[in-house]
């Protein structure tokens, strides 16, 4: 059962071909490490994070070269592009006309209204959406001194300030994102905004850190929002290959039963009565079965306690110990074998359930 159970309607827009809010699938995002005018290195790294299951992905464009290399990029990928413009709104302009899918701009960065106007019209004339990015460490100065410093209800204002100057001009392709790198404040921060629109809003926690503290962090401030039915597409952000940011990011969709994809493989901490290498084995699988996107539930299981009755309630499970392993699925004993088969075996056993499954929906 899934923990949402009243997830928040909001109004839909399009980033490319992706649906956005209105109870659209709750898509994940990533951005690109590469320096975008390095077109080759950053569509080399587009179709890993493609594959990985990567939704929308956003590229930085800190100068022209970067906005214009958007049109050969475009060229080479499926998913659609977000550019990500700060401090100067022709960099928005030129990226929309280069071919960009939608813009993210920042309200503590990007200038007059004037300048806002001007991108506006451009992303209008284009089709594209707009993406009010607010980050807790460029807020706008009135309101760092009016909130007297960055404070969830001031983040909340920023967003909705340049909300109301994109509806005036008649715009309203719109999302929302409110990141601090401390959950408390971004939590405080989307409950609040999700309080006062129905715009669709992007989740995420800015700078969450290396991976361990940004697993930790992105689980904790995207989960309770998700659960709490707050949210419509999320970035996982960590100082690390983006590619680990799409695994975690549907990992924590698949913990609250939002969305699933690939296998979901549980398995036993270990204790003193393991006999087997459980570590190695986890890691050997998990690494062969990173590009699985069907979902299944696997256990790997090294303990006579908990082992055969978690195997026995999965799509597929190995249980091992004492010299020989025990292959279950859905519920009903394969076949025994050698222990140091484990791995091998589990393998063809998964897919020749994926190819059962693939056959079972054609058919359907």
């Amino acid at each position: 059962m899934a923990f949402v159970s009243n997830r928040k309607k909001t109004s839909q827009i399009n980033v490319g071909s992706v649906p956005v809010g209105d109870f659209a699938p709750i898509s994940v995002q990533s951005m690109t490490t590469t320096p975008t005018a390095d077109v080759v290195a950053t569509v080399c790294q587009i179709k890993r994070l493609e594959n990985a299951g990567c939704e929308i992905v956003r590229v930085a464009v800190p100068d022209h070269e970067a906005a214009e290399a958007i049109r050969a990029i475009k060229k080479e990928i499926l998913i659609p592009l977000i550019a990500d413009i700060h401090f100067d709104h022709r960099l928005a302009i030129a990226a929309t006309l280069a071919g960009a899918d939608a813009l993210r701009i920042n309200p503590g960065n990007i200038g007059s209204a004037a300048k806002v106007r001007a991108v506006v019209e451009c992303a209008a004339d284009a089709g594209i959406s707009i993406r009010i990015g607010v980050n807790s460490g460029s807020l706008e100065k009135d309101i760092l001194k009016k909130y007297n410093g960055v404070t969830p209800a001031g983040m909340v204002e920023s967003g909705l300030r340049h909300v109301e100057l994109l509806k005036s001009l008649d715009f309203h392709q719109i999302k929302i994102s409110l990141k601090a790198s401390d959950v408390w404040r971004t939590l405080e921060a989307y409950r609040l905004l999700s309080a006062k629109t129905d715009l669709p809003l992007h989740v995420g926690v800015t700078e969450a850190g290396a991976l361990y503290s940004g697993i930790v962090k992105s689980a904790l401030g995207i989960g309770m929002l998700l659960a709490e039915g707050i949210g419509d597409t999320i970035r996982v952000s960590l100082t690390r290959d983006p590619v680990e940011e799409v695994r975690v990011g549907f990992e924590i969709l698949k913990a609250l039963d939002i969305r699933r994809r690939g296998p979901e493989i549980i398995a036993c901490p270990t204790c003193g009565r393991c006999n087997i290498d459980l570590f190695d084995i986890v890691e050997r699988v998990e690494k062969a079965l990173m590009t699985t996107a069907e979902p299944l539930k696997i256990a790997i299981m090294g303990c006579v306690v908990n082992g055969p009755g978690e195997a026995r309630e999965v799509d597929i499970g190995i249980a091992g110990g004492d010299g020989s392993g025990v292959l279950f699925r859905k519920g009903k004993v394969v076949k025994k074998f050698a222990q140091e088969k484990l791995v091998d075996v589990l393998l063809h056993e998964v897919r020749e359930y994926v190819k059962d499954l693939n056959s079972e929906n054609q058919d359907a």
